[in-house]
């Protein structure tokens, strides 16, 4: 019966360790890819010959009847060890573009030609050689033609699904095992019910929010009588002062402090073309510069515009710009409207001297980057100042020969500038200017 079967020949072959080789039109050739039977203990299959082994789309009891070739299922056993990448590597050389042993399947066709299994739930049986009185129609025998020198043949039964009678397989009714039911329970009872983002948002009881409105009710209330107090009567226009409207524009942005020690990498001379357009300048060159074109000295208020990208749902992308101002004294500072112009400060840059601090509203190092988010800037080669180990300052490091660097520079300070005021003071994030 081995001579007849491949799938028993192939069996007996790898059992026993027996050669298997390849040959082309009677002539021993090389390889699988080229050849056209397979030679087992001194018998030759053609190596498309179908086997008795269903591939994964159907099953012994199922009605599909599609079926490995002895490609297939040699190529699996010899490549029993190989990666999956490399497998579906030599299943393309050897022309089985499809066909061919899945990787999830290749261990239990495996396990059966090495003889570790004696049964596999994909194996058709062999059918005797004479078919039994009351076969019922739902069944029919196929005939294996198999080539090499002996002729024989082999016959096995299949499930076909080109049956005429109406009659179909039944399935058994599965009973399942009593141990097996009270293990499944105790699996069941220490599950965990994964979630989503969708679920963690769905709370066990409603959110009520009634605290929060009542705690602002009595401010908004206060903020209503004041408007309606501060009304001019509606006959009456009045009249806009320019300097009241620059002062009122001045507060609605954030405001940015810088060190006036003329030793400091970012001064009023160059803070502009650094936050703005992403270079560094040295103090010195900008100042001679700025001389030249006729500018003997900066302002005391500096307008910075950054340029913002917002990209919406649809796509579409809008440029927007938003405005800040940067000052370094507390006079200049003093303009945008006293002492609540400390609210609108939300950066200082510090050079690591305290003298900087001392007309400030928290000359405190530890107590006023408390208040504003700190900046201590310096060159990349400079090592760590042990003054600001307590200040609660992000260090900013400029290289000295590098300007390709600046923009990434820029975009950290930018980054982390944006990351404290929506944290800290959200009412000053606004939008396009």
């Amino acid at each position: 019966m081995s001579a007849s079967d491949p799938l028993l020949a192939l069996r007996q072959a790898v059992k026993s360790k027996s050669p298997v080789t390849f040959a082309k039109n009677s002539e021993p050739c090389s390889s699988l890819a080229i050849a056209t039977h397979i030679v087992i203990s001194g018998h030759a299959f053609l190596k498309s010959i179908s086997t008795r082994f269903f591939t994964g789309s159907g099953s012994s009891s199922a009605s599909s009847h599609d079926t490995y070739s002895l490609a297939a299922i040699y190529l699996a056993w010899a490549h029993k060890n190989s990666p999956g990448a490399e497998y579906m590597k030599q299943a393309r050389e050897a022309g089985l573009m499809t066909g061919f042993v899945s990787v999830t399947e290749r261990k239990g066709v495996v396990d059966w030609l090495e003889g570790t299994v004696e049964d596999h739930d994909r194996l058709a049986p062999l059918a005797s050689s004479t078919t039994p009185p009351g076969t019922p129609p739902s069944v029919y025998q196929r005939t294996l033609a198999v080539g090499g020198a002996s002729g024989n043949s082999s016959s096995f039964v299949l499930p076909s699904s080109h049956t005429s009678g109406t009659t179909s397989p039944t399935k058994r009714r599965y009973i399942p095992d009593s141990h097996d039911a009270e293990v499944v329970k105790k699996i069941k009872l220490q599950e965990v019910e994964l979630r989503d983002k969708n679920s963690v948002l769905r709370g066990v009881k409603a959110n009520n929010f009634s605290s929060v409105r009542q705690a602002f009710a009595e401010k908004l209330k206060k903020l209503k009588d004041a408007g309606r107090a501060g009304a001019a009567p509606a006959a009456v226009t009045p009249v806009p002062d320019p300097k009241m409207q620059a002062r009122k524009a001045r507060q609605n942005y954030p405001i940015i402090m810088i060190s006036s020690s003329p030793t400091a990498l970012i001064t009023m001379h160059n803070v502009k073309r650094f936050l703005q357009e992403s270079v560094f300048e040295p103090s010195l060159e900008a100042q001679a510069r700025a001389r030249s074109e006729g500018n003997s000295r900066p302002e005391d208020m500096i307008p910075i515009y950054r340029k913002l990208t917002h990209i919406d749902s649809s796509g579409k992308e809008t440029a927007v710009h938003s405005k800040y101002f940067v000052v370094d004294s507390t006079e200049a500072l003093s303009k945008f409207g006293g002492a609540d112009a400390w609210d609108r400060v939300v950066c200082v840059m510090t050079t690591g001297q305290a003298w900087q601090f001392r007309p400030y509203r928290w000359s405190e190092p530890k107590i006023l980057f408390h208040h504003v988010k700190g900046v201590y800037v310096s060159w990349t080669t400079e090592p760590p100042n042990p003054k600001i180990r307590d200040w609660n300052v992000t260090e900013l490091k400029i290289d000295q020969h590098r300007r390709h660097v600046d923009k990434s520079v820029v975009a950290h300070f930018w980054r982390i500038l944006d990351e404290w005021t929506l944290a800290n003071k959200p009412w000053l994030v606004k939008g396009p200017m």
